[in-house]
């Protein structure tokens, strides 16, 4: 049945399963699409040969024809085409080789109501500025830039930080940036510091956390000849070291009591006296302070002095966790592929729209640092230009990390109430464990299935399923 009067996009569904296809066209038309539908290879030719589509959703395993081939049709037909490929037992190879033919995406089935309706509005999003009509989190369109400096991110939350960076770095005002671990204070340092007319100084980052307790003065200060065991000369501290420039105090919450002191006055006074020294040393610098650390309440406990707070807090800037910002994740995604793509010199091409979909399950409770390291880990690993979702191994790591010493009632219960995909979360935990399996039992399959308590018919049903057969 052919919606032609439909206002939007005009779609040709493939697929040789009748509940498959009236199950999309019902779902397809309630979104405003003009949906075709095509039972088999040979009717789905015969159709784009007289008709254009604006999409073209088709199963890759078809009765008479395969998927790729009814790809390659549209294609011929109107390379303007967007086509998005979808089966159950497709193999990683198949679903690089359709992507590379020209396909938009792959999408598995079970698939996510929302999700390919996603991937549908965003495919055609990129195609036809004419089909733009909302952001695909449902929200208001994200506001621009979505890079500032080395800062990647578009949501609100990122944008008022932006904003505010803007105001700050005109200004000598010292800033305290807080943050949970790997959400990019640093950068956020960084940028205050090049938009001020204090770039052309040096940044000096200093991890107030990673310095010993006896040699973080003489870091901080600098220190004379003679000053301690083992000072054979003068050295300049790093506060002088940044003179007329900026330091950044990273960790500021793991100061000692002693080095708070000393810190509060060389704010106060300017001037900084070097380890068995006499003299004093005036510095004009501007201190951008990080923690990850509640550091009013570290006030509160007696651990953190309240007049360096005051000092240090005359402009807070928060930093939202990434998932407080999952808008994000895509652009971030997407960024550190270019990255690590261009620094091992591959070719990876795009991340599919389900792998994205995978890591927006995902809390990130490394926020940033997390996201990159997987992202990288994910580009060197990759042997297709493609980054799908079995390419990442996301899942199986927080399954293992999350589920280790808990038992069912008390298992990953702040990620049911976000919302999470079950069918995906247990696909996962499956494949990892015949994965597993198939290791121990060195590709025996028999020995594999007796491991796992299921027959041989299922563990080779389960197998194929997983592209591990």
């Amino acid at each position: 049945m052919n919606y032609s009067d439909s206002p939007g996009a005009t779609i040709l569904v493939v697929d040789d399963e009748l509940s498959m296809r009236e199950f999309l066209e019902v779902l397809l038309t309630r979104e405003g699409y003009g949906v075709t539908l095509a039972e088999s290879g040979k009717q789905a030719l015969n159709i784009l040969q007289e008709t254009k589509f604006d999409l073209l959703l088709c199963d890759i395993r078809l009765g008479d024809l395969t998927g790729l081939d009814i790809l390659r049709a549209a294609k011929r037909s109107n390379p303007d085409t967007v086509v998005i490929m979808i089966s159950a037992y497709a193999t990683t190879e198949v679903a690089v080789e359709a992507m590379n033919e020209g396909a938009y995406d792959f999408v598995p089935k079970p698939f996510d109501n929302t999700e390919l309706t996603q991937a549908i509005k965003k495919a055609l999003n990129q195609s036809d500025p004419c089909f733009q009509k909302e952001d695909l989190s449902g929200g208001t369109p994200l506001s621009p830039p979505l890079q500032f400096g080395k800062i990647v991110g578009g949501s609100q939350g990122m944008v008022r930080i932006y904003n505010l960076i803007g105001q700050v770095a005109a200004t000598k005002t010292s800033v305290l940036i807080s943050g949970e671990s790997g959400t990019g204070k640093e950068l956020i340092a960084r940028a205050i510091h090049d938009m001020s007319d204090r770039s052309r100084f040096p940044f000096v980052v200093v991890n107030c956390g990673g310095i010993p307790e006896t040699l973080i003065e003489s870091e901080f200060f600098g220190h004379v000849k003679g000053a301690f065991t083992g000072a054979s000369g003068d050295k300049k501290g790093l506060f002088e070291a940044a003179h007329k420039g900026t330091i950044f105090l990273d960790e500021i919450g793991e100061l000692s009591p002693m080095l708070q002191v000393k810190l509060l006055r060389a704010i106060q006074e300017t001037v900084v006296k070097p380890v068995g020294s006499t003299r004093e040393i005036v510095v004009d610098v501007r201190i951008i302070s990080a923690t990850n650390k509640n550091l009013e309440q570290e006030v509160v406990d007696g651990r953190f002095r309240e007049d360096l707070f005051f000092r240090l807090n005359v402009i807070p800037i928060k930093v939202p966790p990434l998932r407080d910002r999952r808008g994000d994740i895509e652009l971030l995604a997407n960024h550190f592929a270019e990255k690590y793509s261009k620094k091992m010199s591959k070719d990876i091409s795009k991340i599919s729209s389900y792998a994205i979909a995978f890591l927006n399950q995902y809390t990130f409770p490394g926020n940033v640092r997390e996201l990159e390291n997987l992202i990288e880990r994910s580009v060197a690993l990759s042997s297709t230009n493609i980054i799908l979702p079995e390419s990442l191994t996301i899942s199986i790591h927080k399954m293992r990390s999350t589920a280790q010493g808990k038992g069912f009632r008390d298992f990953d219960m702040e990620d049911v109430e976000q919302g999470i995909h079950l069918d995906d979360i247990l696909s996962s935990i499956e494949g990892a464990y015949l994965k597993r399996a198939m290791e121990i039992a060195r590709g025996n399959k028999s020995k594999a299935a007796e491991l796992l308590g299921i027959t041989l018919r299922s563990i080779r049903y389960r197998l194929e399923k997983h592209s591990l057969g």
